[in-house]
């Protein structure tokens, strides 16, 4: 069996053929960011699109197709035309924070944590989707001729090519309007958001028939991008843990229930048809591979060869630490207010420092993830790490220290596109059970200061996005 996946994401979209001896690409297109005003970050949903259909050009003679996306951004739509009416609103923009901060005063955390299992934070869709019906003059007017379509970017491109408007219970369960025990939308929810549940999508099983695609091949498998890369990792039974390193990092666990996530995030791993649906924990950090590139455009580094390896011993260790709150700081902590910031700077302070420093940053706010989580699940040895920064050998003997864990890095970094083509096949009635080597990287000790030095920088940096002056200027007494 042939399976063609399509990872969807944040900055590229890219194609993967999956079958029995492995995983090669044959199509890759980065797509554009847009940021028309400060805390907004778009995308085109046509180009999006395009891009995707790119994708499917590029491998026809494939039995079955799965497509993993963005998880939380999202748009609307004309029933009627199939035409976007807005921008996809790209899970990063946080133009909805006072909304949450104003849902948050009227004491309604409390009802949306217990349902959808989710805190108040402009990252989930929910928030975006009442935006657009406050701010969008056509979005009021479709909704009022029973015409509007609000959904994530997966329902747009199940719409658009295999006219089969759906979403599924991983992607559902990102937008803080599916109730978490009933997989259904919730009325409450969507009363307390101020979206229309008519205009949202049916909430349909993760792999099955879900439609024809134009390649003529059917799409069989619909997911988040981080559940596929959960999946193509090998997890399967409770306690199997991976940490993605991509625009964010982002770590899941698996469950065997649902449970209370504390201050993490518990959600649907996947949901085959005609099976009881698989449960995980998640933990996102906003910035990882995006504060590395971050770096490199400020003219830190130039090459990667340059970071994957230092000279010089921990930079925490001499007093130098960044916290990589580059878009404000998701679990444990959930606080938008929080900036991006390098503490112990001196006048010996080289630009290479600062880059270790950042890297440094990333692997202290992921043991935090990874702290919360071993609260509530046992978690096996080794954890699988996979994504762009995976390729460091220095930071994933780091990240490994940090945790004081065996790392297992997995020979294929594309772990995403595995995931979902395996769901594809499985989809389609088959089964692809490649998995690719890893090597297995021991923990060295580190000294237990290292961990508070980071706190403390933490809690300063959200002290400094607290007052206010980081973002809009003094608070008026």
């Amino acid at each position: 069996m042939r399976a063609l996946a399509i990872d969807q994401g944040t900055t590229s979209t890219r194609a993967f053929v999956v079958d029995e001896s492995g995983i090669r690409p044959v199509h890759a297109v980065e797509h554009r960011q847009y940021y028309p005003h400060s805390g907004h970050v778009e995308h085109d949903p046509e180009e999006l699109l395009s891009s995707i259909r790119a994708c499917l050009d590029a491998a026809p003679d494939v039995d079955c197709v799965g497509i993993d996306n963005q998880g939380e951004s999202c748009l609307a739509w004309d029933a009627h035309s199939k035409q976007a009416i807005t921008p996809v609103i790209v899970w990063q923009d946080d133009r909805t924070a006072n909304v949450c901060e104003q849902l948050q005063q009227q004491g309604f955390e409390p009802i949306v944590r217990e349902r959808a299992g989710l805190p108040l934070d402009p990252y989930f869709s929910a928030s975006k989707f009442g935006w657009i019906l406050q701010n969008v003059s056509e979005a009021k007017e479709l909704a009022r001729l029973g015409r509007l379509r609000l959904g994530t970017t997966d329902a747009f491109f199940r719409d658009r090519l295999a006219d089969n408007f759906a979403t599924d219970p991983t992607t559902a369960s990102r937008t803080s309007l599916m109730n978490l025990r009933t997989r259904e939308w919730d009325p409450e929810l969507c009363r307390i958001f101020g979206v229309p549940m008519e205009a949202l999508p049916p909430i349909r099983p993760t792999s099955g028939c879900l439609g024809g695609l134009p390649n003529g091949a059917p799409l069989t498998a619909s997911i988040v991008d981080q559940q596929a890369a959960l999946f193509g990792h090998g997890a399967r039974l409770p306690g199997h843990a991976k940490i993605t390193f991509g625009t964010g990092a982002f770590a899941l666990v698996l469950t065997d229930e649902l449970q209370d996530g504390g201050m993490l995030l518990p959600t649907i791993a996947w949901a085959e048809s005609g099976v009881e649906p698989m449960h995980a924990l998640d933990g996102g950090v906003y910035a990882a591979s995006s504060a590395v590139n971050w770096s490199r455009n400020l003219g830190l580094f130039d090459e990667w060869s340059q970071i994957d390896q230092f000279a010089c011993e921990a930079a925490i260790s001499r007093g130098l630490v960044f916290v990589p709150a580059l878009a404000g700081l998701a679990a444990p902590h959930w606080d938008r207010s929080a900036r991006g910031a390098w503490f112990g700077l001196g006048l010996d302070t080289t630009r290479i420092d600062m880059v270790q420093a950042v890297l440094e940053g990333i692997a202290f706010r992921v043991a935090e993830v990874l702290a919360e989580m071993e609260k509530r699940v046992t978690i096996l040895a080794p954890i699988s790490i996979d994504g762009g920064m995976s390729r460091n050998p220095w930071f994933c003997q780091f990240i490994a220290d940090v945790l004081g864990r065996q790392i297992s890095v997995s020979g294929e970094v594309e772990l995403t596109a595995l995931g979902c083509g395996q769901l594809a096949a499985r989809g389609a009635g088959g089964e692809l059970p490649y998995r690719p080597a890893a090597r297995i990287i021991d923990p060295r000790p580190i000294p237990a200061t290292w961990a508070e030095t980071f706190r403390a920088a933490r809690e300063a940096a959200q002290q400094f996005g607290m007052s206010g002056v980081s973002t809009d200027g003094p608070k008026s007494a």
